[in-house]
């Protein structure tokens, strides 16, 4: 098996080499898992008729802290660049803090962003900003206390989950990203209060498509409210105009106001496949990595962390130079009865 790595570091960037997969996409970020968790039972995500309520505790299957550094010392020697913590939710995590220290030390990571629900933020947000996380984003699918707790499973309150951006704001983050899955006939009469609240409030609000990720969310296309029709209803209120991306292979479309006053994404994975550009990997708590969000499997790395950096570099190596996943571009070839990686193993 040949492995497509380009042995020309980029300058000053500590970088071993760039692997490339079968359709030449490198690999640029990593969406690390640190715990399997959550105190919220989303439906979407993880349904509290089908995830038990101690589930993702047992701290014997995850990575320690000293695998992790490992790992991604490994991925930043293939080219990765941007850090995403996620879960479950990542702030269960005992001593986070402590691990987000270690890793922005690690020479060639240049971002390191957490994705949580935002109700630990108070407690932790300053903590973290300190040990130097750069970004946040903070789940929001509902404005209203009563459907909102609803779709946290009845586990979480709006006025935690505000307080939660709050506490991200104090703790002086640069760049705050605020995600809403929209559901057909669940949650989109909530866009429009949500644009009217955060518009201006300098933190970036992203509608994202109710994709099918994992099996236990029963999810179905007509579920599925087209980003077009968000925007064109946004657009009807307080228009808009396309921005161009920060870099190629970004997930979110971006608009800004006309009127200057702020701006919007929209994550169309299933309207707009972006397939093509993408350079995501993801590693779950318990060490396997995936290569794409909408995969059945993935691939220990137990074995290769026991054998040192080396052995993972070659292990990673070895995997990404065979990736050829674009589900989103084949989703209706695929068929409905293929089985994804459950959401709440990798992340989103």
């Amino acid at each position: 098996m040949s492995i497509s790595v380009t042995a020309t570091p980029a300058a000053g960037q500590g970088q071993e080499g760039l692997v490339r997969d079968r359709l030449d996409r490198p690999l640029r970020d990593l969406r690390l898992s640190v715990i399997e968790a959550c105190n919220f039972r989303c439906p979407y995500c993880m349904p509290a008729d089908d995830v038990p309520a101690d589930y993702g505790f047992d701290a014997a299957t995850r990575l320690s802290f000293d695998q992790i550094e490992t790992l991604v010392r490994a991925f930043v020697r293939l080219g990765m660049r941007k850090l995403r913590l996620t879960g479950g939710e990542p702030l269960l995590r005992r001593d986070l803090p402590a691990l987000v220290e270690r890793l922005a030390r690690i020479d060639g990571v240049e971002d390191i962003a957490l994705t949580t629900n935002g109700v630990l933020l108070p407690r932790h947000a300053a903590a973290l900003r300190a040990a130097g996380l750069d970004r946040v984003t903070i789940s929001l699918d509902a404005l209203d206390p009563e459907l909102f707790r609803t779709l946290s499973g009845g586990r979480g309150e709006v006025a935690q989950a505000l307080a939660g951006i709050e506490a991200a704001r104090a703790a002086g983050f640069p760049v705050i990203k605020l995600n809403c899955v929209v559901q057909r006939g669940v949650n989109e009469h909530q866009v429009l209060p949500l644009v009217e609240r955060f518009r201006d409030s300098g933190m970036v609000l992203r509608f994202i498509e109710y994709m099918d990720v994992g099996t236990c969310n029963h999810w179905r296309r007509e579920g599925v409210v087209p980003s077009a029709e968000l925007r064109d209803a946004i657009h009807a209120r307080w228009p808009l105009q396309a921005l161009d991306p920060h870099y190629r292979g970004e997930v979110a479309d971006r608009y800004g106001f006309l009127d200057g006053r702020g701006e919007i994404g929209f994550v169309s994975s299933v309207s707009a496949p972006f397939c093509g550009d993408c350079h995501r990997a993801r590693v779950s708590a318990d060490g396997h990595v995936y290569t794409c969000l909408f995969a059945g499997d993935g691939h220990d790395l137990r074995a290769a962390l026991a054998g040192g950096e080396d052995a993972l570099v070659e292990r990673l190596a070895a995997i990404w130079s065979t990736r050829a996943d674009r589900y989103s571009e084949i989703r209706g070839e695929a068929g409905g009865s293929r089985r994804h990686v459950e959401m709440f193993l990798v992340g989103g």
